[in-house]
């Protein structure tokens, strides 16, 4: 008789669960196929789950719990990423745990457009294919799948495995940016000031210019989050490269510091979302965009009306009566949008708000209509089809979910810069290295070395630091421990750590070509006082004294809820809060500008 091969309890988890895969109708076994299988339920299967490409093997991820009898499918439009080989994943965690960290130079914090998007490569995104309407559904889809696959074929030609960053391989998603584009009439291209030439892809902005010959507004959002000098910077950095775009600052939330942004509900006592900065300058485009072909001037009094809200602090500007939302969950209203559409129909302008996920989309429709409107969540990927809202009779606003571009920017960069979701990150000690090289994380941070001795003195300085020891650290400070062994949950700990980059708690700002040379020019210019005005910064230097004073106090103040996945999933509402977790959130103001190696003070 043969001897017994002995048979795991890890091997029977895996039996059983190829057995209830098998039993529903699914595809693949293993780990993977909870992030890679297609839709359940018999006659769900879509022709877009074979838009990935044959040769690629693709994570799907933020899965999205649905009913077998719903026609809707809330899955349809989740993120499709190339995954990562275990080699290459074990590789970065070992460099993680070996390699010390050294801050690298002011220099090295410059990025020019190029180097994300250079023109040998053919990092261009996929465009529809001509259609008429004498087509019928099932041809139209099958032919704009193959272009897709073509599409994704001669990229992956021009590019190594490996080289490119993450970008989406949804078919679904993208027709919802064909769709966008080709109903709106002027497109708002929203990018994160922090980091803008990430998400600013050359080969859109040439073919809404060029081919399509409509204007294109770049929205240079989250503007508190960065000092004046470098906004002034990057806008005219982006103006000098790409000549017919149209440069807006915003921020949705001007004059509050970090430390009392999450206080939701006291943000909503004073006016709400009506309290951004930048709508009246994105009007302004639009007037000279229209040349008087529309009548704004519906706008122009509803942004009025909503800057009397602020001074009367609580008041509604917006009652909605003006305002219908139109959700799109299938085809019928998207499909047969014409590429050829007048511009302006019927009087109404058309603003179609696009962008890489977590730049802050549905955040800014939330500002220019005043009031919230399309849930937020600072998880990518949480806008999953476009919908449309009336602002004004003349003016229709549509936001399309985030959309991530190829590109050949450091994945650990697309991690910081909010683009790939940290809760789906296999490795993210990497991503903590990047960012504390590029950042003044230990006087921020105030950590202490888990190999530091408590005879000796401390001097976090002097102490050789890798991105493990960082993780660890903060988890012992934080107080995060695994359930069964106690130790330092590091990895908890990591997640964390990149959570406060993305909020930009812990701010890494990249800067234009140059920058550093030119530093004291953009410190003296003559428009520096506009966009502080809009951020709603202070000029004396009360402000600064005051920051330094919160600066000091401890940063195991932060909230107890940013470390939570559950928390991703959520939007930005949190008006039950409680009050120790409302104390807690004052003592965190984490100066960005000591970050970016600036003395505001001097």
């Amino acid at each position: 008789m043969p001897r017994r091969k002995p048979f795991s309890n890890k091997q029977k988890k895996k039996q059983l669960q190829v057995k209830r895969e098998r039993k529903r109708g699914e595809t693949g076994s293993g780990h993977s196929s909870r992030n890679a299988s297609v839709e359940r339920g018999p006659g769900r299967d879509r022709q877009s789950d074979t838009s990935d490409s044959e040769t690629t093997d693709i994570r799907r991820i933020n899965h999205q719990p649905g009913t077998r009898d719903g026609r809707y499918d809330p899955n349809r439009f989740r993120l499709h990423f190339e995954k990562e080989s275990k080699e290459d994943v074990e590789k970065r965690k070992k460099t993680a745990r070996e390699k010390i960290l050294k801050p690298v130079v002011e220099k090295e914090l410059e990025m020019d457009i190029n180097q994300i998007y250079p023109e040998d490569k053919g990092l261009n995104f996929p465009r529809r294919p001509s259609w008429n309407y004498s087509m019928q559904r099932e041809e139209l889809l099958r032919k704009e799948e193959k272009s897709f696959l073509e599409y994704l074929e001669a990229l992956h030609s021009k590019n190594p495995p490996g080289t490119l960053s993450h970008f989406e391989h949804n078919l679904e998603t993208w027709r919802q940016l064909w769709r966008v584009i080709e109903m709106s009439d002027v497109i708002l291209l929203i990018v994160d000031i922090r980091h803008p030439v990430l998400q600013f892809p050359p080969a859109l902005y040439h073919y809404i210019t060029e081919e399509l010959k409509k204007h294109i507004i770049l929205v240079l959002n989250k503007a508190d989050l960065c000092p004046a000098p470098l906004v002034l910077a990057w806008k005219d950095y982006l103006t000098k490269q790409f000549p017919h775009l149209h440069c807006v600052c915003f921020t949705s939330h001007p004059g509050q510091p970090y430390s009392t942004l999450l206080q939701k509900k006291r943000m909503r006592k004073k006016a709400g979302w009506n309290h951004a900065g930048g709508p009246i300058h994105i009007m302004r485009v639009c007037q000279e965009i229209t040349a008087g072909r529309v009548d704004l001037s519906s706008w122009e009094k509803k942004i009025q009306r909503d800057a009397v809200a602020v001074g009367n602090e609580g008041d509604r500007a917006d009652d909605g009566s003006e305002s219908v939302l139109m959700e799109h969950h299938s085809d019928i209203a998207m499909e047969m949008n014409s590429p050829t559409q007048e511009l302006y129909k019927d009087g109404v302008l058309t603003l179609g708000c696009i962008g890489f996920p977590n730049v802050g989309k549905s955040s800014v429709l939330n500002s220019l209509v005043g009031r919230k409107v399309v849930s937020v969540s600072r998880t990518p990927g949480h806008t999953k089809y476009f919908q449309t809202y009336y602002l004004t009779p003349t003016v229709k606003l549509c936001d399309c979910p985030g959309l991530v571009f190829p590109s050949r920017v450091d994945k650990q960069l697309q991690v910081l810069a909010g683009i790939y979701p940290v809760s789906q990150l296999q490795e993210p000690y990497s991503s903590v290295g990047h960012l504390c090289e590029r950042t003044n994380y230990l006087s921020i941070l105030k950590l202490t070395h888990p190999d530091h001795s408590p005879e000796t003195p401390h001097d976090p300085s002097t102490q050789d630091w890798t991105a493990w020891d960082v993780c660890e650290a903060w988890a012992e400070r934080r107080g995060y421990k695994t359930a069964k062994a106690a130790r330092n949950d590091v990895y908890r700990a990591a997640n964390s750590l990149l959570r406060l980059a993305i909020d930009g708690r812990l701010c890494l700002c990249l800067r234009p070509p140059g920058y550093s040379q030119s530093k004291d020019t953009w410190e003296s210019h003559p428009d520096l006082a506009e966009i502080i005005a809009l951020q709603g910064r202070k000029e004396d230097g009360d402000e600064c004294g005051d920051r330094e004073e919160e600066d000091g106090e401890s940063s195991s103040e932060l909230e107890e809820d940013n470390d939570r996945d559950a928390d991703d999933d959520e939007d930005a509402d949190g008006d039950d809060e409680d009050e120790t977790v409302k104390a807690d959130r004052k003592g965190l103001t984490l100066n960005m500008f000591s970050v970016l190696g600036e003395n505001e003070c001097e």
